[in-house]
């Protein structure tokens, strides 16, 4: 997943979910190599010991986070700020001075470098950090720089130095493809802000940004509050299932995994409640999107949102996603009809399909045919076997190998934080990785990378070299035990790796465009494409060995695990779709001819298959839960809404309103906290998944460790971070424009089960 960002005109393109005309080492020739390092050491023996030395020296000097001098303590954030804008005054006046021409798009971006530079490093600590007060000291930074940004987008000199460059057609002509493109991204950025618009308009797309970004950042927050419910309203043999606070039971969560259908449905029913202030919140997001919108020429957010995409506007998404759901509904009902089956078998009372089961006996079909307890995984699966595997293919596929390095005390801001050196075997070193990897309190709970600074050419001919975070959860080691991974989590690796890898190999002249910094629907392809190779044999057994005796993985286990994975595939995928598309119908034409939360009905209905179930019908099936929750939201608001009315009663866990009680829908869109990050984009990820599998079949199936095919794909699509039009980067890795038909079919073909794998656990 790619932490996203946007700094207004001036911005850093999907930098963290993250070129040029240059050969294949970013800038070949005209970049001086990085020299190999003695204290370097082997990435594998790194992750599977404890943390020590450097970091431990009471007495060494403090060099500051990520080695910023500055950042030695949370006040070292106003400094850095303050270093910032002084520069950032400086190359305003400069841009605004210089005739049009090549160094105008150079002060642009070194003017966007210095504000990335304090945003995106400030942007991760201020949800990363351990401490409080660097916590704060970032969340001003961030702030401040926002600020700062808000007043260049009304920057009308500023604006027209970049447009005289582009009205002049002699001298568009006269740039490079990446200079240009870098230009005009520029001035979409400016435009989308509404600098081209007359004073009076341009304050108000001013105010409407700001309003977005404050609702975005209010339904984030309320997005993942837990819901409160009193405790006499559940069954009390479940209430263990869930967080208990005094006379009330806290949910926080679906509990899709629970094997008591009652515990599902009660955390289904209650953390998907409506809050009134949170459905406001919603609906003043979507139309202040669309207002924008529309004031800067646009007819609608989405298709604004998807200018410069693989897509390119929302006609062709909904083209792709009604063309897989076609294709995917046949399928689909045949998963559902085993998922009813397994329901039946171990649940013969109630074997109704509901919303809130299929991922649980999804997980126990899969379990039953392919016998893929993680247990039996896991002691593959050390961290450190599983670096070395990325080691070995990185190594054997583009030349390049992972250090552990040392850090500076004061440098990361977890002792269990490891640094990691990217080197090329001619190049030198590329970037440094920083793997915070662990879990400790108040660490969200979601795989990321972080873009902490962008690559890019600098005047004095050396190049900027990238720093990102990933960021996992894994369990700690123990004094006998590694951090063992469960094939999810190896996964997950591998797919943030792949992030990392673009931003390491996206050397651009512009930190602009550098690495992830690039299209949504593009920006996952490199990290899909990890997750193909980490289900590959071939790859696994490279690094999957018994933590104890050595034992590589049977083939069959690997086998095993990488069909287990297309059981009820089509119905998940049939989930997607249906996500993407509430998506683009949200973001689609204004007023919205229902609410959110009947559209949700309809569009479930129509593209999943499910039924949609209301909170609160009563009815005489004892099975069921129904429930009038008291809902109260933790934090900055707090409302609570429809308590039992009196003379309901309690029976069997059953709660039945008098007549004329409102009834409540389940608003689960209040809980899609995609729509801030990935608003109108959200099917980006079966897009790029469409794309991730057509360069793995048509390139790496034959051969996943091949050189030639390997430095191709860096030159291809690695190399040009956001520098030139996605599509053509896929035409040039696949040798085809491809089709909205192709995108479709390389989706659908993956759910297809292996013959071989077929015959092998049927003898």
């Amino acid at each position: 997943m790619l932490c996203t960002r946007r700094l207004g005109g001036l911005t850093a393109r999907a930098s963290a979910l993250l070129p040029g005309r240059s050969r294949l080492g970013g800038f070949g020739a005209g970049l001086r190599a990085r020299r190999v390092s003695t204290g370097w050491s082997p990435v594998g023996a790194a992750f599977n010991v404890k943390p020590q030395g450097l970091r431990l020296d009471l007495f060494g000097e403090r060099r500051g986070l990520f080695g910023v001098p500055e950042l030695s303590a949370p006040e070292g954030f106003r400094i850095a700020q303050e270093n910032a804008l002084r520069k950032t005054d400086l190359l305003v006046a400069r841009a605004c001075s210089t005739p049009p021409g090549p160094q105008t798009v150079l002060i642009f971006d070194e003017l966007s470098d210095a504000l990335c530079r304090v945003a995106d490093l400030a942007d991760f600590v201020k949800i990363a950090h351990p401490e409080p007060a660097f916590r704060e000291a970032a969340e001003e930074a961030c702030r401040s720089i926002g600020t700062v940004v808000e007043k260049l987008n009304t920057n009308v000199e500023l604006y027209q130095s970049l447009q005289k460059l582009l009205a002049d057609k002699k001298l568009v002509d006269s740039l490079d493809p990446e200079t240009r493109r870098v230009a005009e991204l520029f001035m979409f950025d400016f435009e989308i802000s509404g600098i081209h618009l007359d004073k009076e308009k341009r304050k108000r797309a001013v105010d409407l940004n700001v309003k977005i970004l404050d609702l975005s950042s209010t339904f984030l927050m309320g997005a993942n509050f837990p819901n409160k419910i009193e405790k006499h309203l559940l069954p009390e043999h479940i209430r263990q299932n869930f967080i208990l606070a005094g006379d009330h039971v806290i949910i926080d969560g679906l509990h899709a995994e629970s094997p008591d259908d009652l515990v599902r449905e009660a955390a289904y029913k209650i953390f998907l409640y409506p809050n009134a202030g949170q459905l406001r919140c919603l609906e003043e997001l979507l139309r202040n999107r669309d207002l924008l919108a529309k004031l800067v020429g646009y007819s609608t957010y989405s298709h604004r949102a998807l200018q410069g995409t693989i897509a390119k506007n929302p006609e062709t998404v909904m083209e792709f996603l009604e063309k897989l759901s076609d294709k995917l509904s046949e399928r689909t009902l045949k998963d559902f009809e085993i998922i009813r089956g397994m329901k039946m078998k171990l649940n013969p009372q109630n074997s109704e399909l509901m919303p809130w089961d299929p991922p649980y006996y999804s997980g126990v079909i899969r379990a039953e045919r392919y016998n893929i307890e993680p247990s039996l995984y896991c002691p593959f699966f050390s961290l450190g076997a599983c670096m070395e595997g990325l080691n070995i293919l990185f190594n054997k596929l583009l030349g390049i190998a992972l250090y552990a390095e040392q850090p500076a005390k004061g440098e990361v801001w977890c002792e269990d934080v490891r640094k990691l050196a990217v080197v090329h075997e001619s190049e030198g070193l590329l970037g440094y990785i920083y793997c915070d990897f662990f879990q400790r309190a108040d660490k969200p709970h979601q795989d990321c990378h972080f873009t902490i600074r962008g690559g890019r050419l600098k005047e004095d001919g050396d190049y900027q070299l990238p720093v990102v975070v990933l960021m996992l959860n894994l369990p700690h080691s123990s004094r006998n035990l590694p951090t063992l991974l469960t094939p999810g989590m190896m996964e997950n690796l591998f797919h943030e790796m792949g992030h990392a890898m673009h931003s390491m190999l996206g050397r651009t002249r512009y930190q602009h465009v550098t690495g992830t910094r690039c299209p949504t629907d593009f920006a996952e392809v490199p990290s899909i494409l990890m997750e193909y190779f980490a289900n590959d044999y071939r790859v696994v057994n490279q690094f999957a060995r018994h933590y104890q005796t050595g034992q590589s993985m049977p083939k069959n286990m690997v086998s095993r695990l990488c069909e287990s994975k297309k059981v009820c595939a089509a119905a998940d995928m049939q989930l997607q779709v249906f996500y993407a598309i509430l998506d683009q119908i949200y973001h689609g034409k204004h007023p919205l001819r229902r609410s959110t939360t009947d559209i949700l009905k309809e569009t479930q209905e129509k593209f999943y298959g499910l039924p949609y179930v209301p909170n609160t019908a009563c009815t005489t099936n004892q099975t069921h839960l129904q429930l009038v929750p008291s809902v109260v939201y933790p934090g900055p608001v707090s409302i609570t809404v429809h308590m039992p009315g009196q003379g309901e009663t309690i029976a069997n866990g059953t709660a039945c309103p008098q007549p004329g009680h409102p009834h409540m829908l389940p608003a689960w869109q209040l809980r899609f906290s995609h729509l801030v990050g990935y608003g109108a984009k959200y099917y980006s990820y079966l897009m790029s998944r469409a794309v991730a599998s057509m360069v793995w079949k048509e390139c790496f199936l034959q051969d996943p460790f091949n050189r030639s095919t390997g430095e191709r794909y860096r030159r291809e699509m690695l190399a040009h971070g956001g520098g030139r039009e996605p599509m053509l980067m896929v035409q040039g890795m696949l040798q085809k424009c491809p089709s909205t038909d192709d995108f479709v079919s390389a989706l659908v073909s993956d759910l297809d089960l292996d013959l071989e794998t077929f015959l092998m656990d049927s003898e």
